[in-house]
């Protein structure tokens, strides 16, 4: 803000860039956005490899990586030991002494820069991106034990992120878990934001588009984002037969995904394009016809934002929190999960519109995404970095 004196940020992440998740994008976009404010912005989070910790100097932040680990059932998600790494915290939040601490789980790195902020009575911001369920398909135990899992996690969870100054979480839905779960009251429901602008097509521009019916999933190829459903649904379609399916991000699920492909007979209308840059993403957004999001643990989605951003109708999941990001019929549909016919369905009627129709129905999305204004967002959490609280921003 102008006149008030600029702020030294750190921000602690359990997972940042280059990693591929909604929390590591809003981390990074987070970063950028209060460096670009004038603030000194510290990031704490994990090494992506084996070896000892290290501070590295980025355009965004100076990263501090903690010595981690790998999990065997993660491409690449890492965990930190608390004995390992929590005297290197106190460390490195002596030396740099913050104005304020903004942690982005009650896991490892969070729990300790928390910890530590709190006792030393630093101002602390606690934002939870993610259900404890989340982890699912990452532990290999039976139902019931994970049960127990996810519900020591929300106590932790309330144990952890209760003694922080403000708590927020991207939903309103996930503020109502958060409280039922963990027992947190006053949960600010704040967007991650999407600065809109950057996914609209230019007046002159002129976008290649595909010489056949595409479909648009973008993510990380794991269990929960059921990106198997699209490929069975794109052999049950009707209308739009010759569809495509594109398919931006990697993951374990990648080669079972390209079987199923084969063995349906899909092989060449199924397109894996894998990890790709910005300038990439954003032409994918811009030549596909629909966006479809079939993952059942979205606590906000980025990515349908961004592709309403595009102006692109959206078929999505019946879960968690993306029935917030469609209007039925306006400027997409919801499908049951698990339901192949159900979505090959809602992907027929996206077809079935002639483009301006379809082009109706991208406005109406570009709409819905304007109002996660990116701007928004950051200055609320620049004003929570400066003393607000999450009263003076409820309704």
């Amino acid at each position: 803000m102008t006149g008030e004196k600029p702020l030294r940020i750190v921000i602690a992440a359990e997972t940042y860039y280059p990693d591929v998740n909604g929390a590591a994008v809003f981390c990074h976009r987070l970063a950028i956005a209060m460096t670009e404010r004038g603030h000194e912005v510290h990031v704490i989070t994990t090494r992506p490899d084996s070896g000892p910790s290290f501070s590295e100097v980025t355009p965004e932040a100076t990263v501090h990586r903690l010595r981690s680990h790998s999990v065997p059932t993660h491409e690449y998600f890492r965990i930190c030991f608390p004995w390992e790494i929590n005297p290197e915290i106190k460390r490195l939040l002596k030396r740099i002494n913050p104005d304020v601490a903004h942690a982005q789980c009650h896991y490892m790195i969070g729990q300790g820069v928390l910890a530590y902020a709190n006792k030393q009575g630093i101002r602390t911001v606690a934002t939870n991106h993610f259900m404890p369920e989340n982890l699912d398909p990452f532990l290999p135990f039976p139902k019931w034990f994970k049960r127990i899992v996810a519900r020591n996690s929300w106590r932790d969870m309330g144990k952890i992120m209760g003694k922080a100054n403000v708590v927020t979480t991207p939903t309103p839905l996930a503020a109502r878990a958060m409280s039922q779960q963990a027992r947190l009251n006053h949960v600010l429901p704040l967007s991650n934001g999407i600065e809109s602008s950057n996914y609209e097509r230019g007046e002159s521009e002129v976008i290649e588009r595909n010489p056949y019916p595409t479909i648009l999933f973008v993510g990380r190829l794991a269990v929960e984002k059921n990106v198997n459903e699209i490929v069975d649904a794109l052999k049950l379609m009707k209308t739009s037969p010759e569809a495509h399916l594109e398919i931006v991000g990697g993951g374990e699920q990648r080669g079972p995904l390209e079987k199923q492909a084969a063995e349906l007979g899909l092989s060449s209308r199924v397109h894996f394009l894998g990890h790709v840059d910005d300038a990439e993403l954003r032409s994918a957004y811009l030549r596909c016809d629909v966006f479809c999001q079939p993952g059942t643990a979205e606590l906000q989605s980025l990515v349908t934002l961004e592709a309403l951003s595009a102006s692109r109708p959206v078929v999505l999941a019946n879960a968690m929190a993306l029935p917030h990001l469609v209007d039925d019929g306006s400027n997409g549909y919801l499908f049951e999960p698990g339901d192949r016919e159900d979505l090959a369905s809602r992907l027929d009627s996206i077809f079935a519109l002639v483009p301006e129709e379809r082009a109706v129905m991208g406005k109406a999305g570009h709409s819905k995404a304007a109002k996660h204004s990116q701007t928004k967002t950051m200055d609320t959490f620049e004003a929570l970095y400066r003393g607000a609280t999450a009263e003076d921003f409820l309704p």
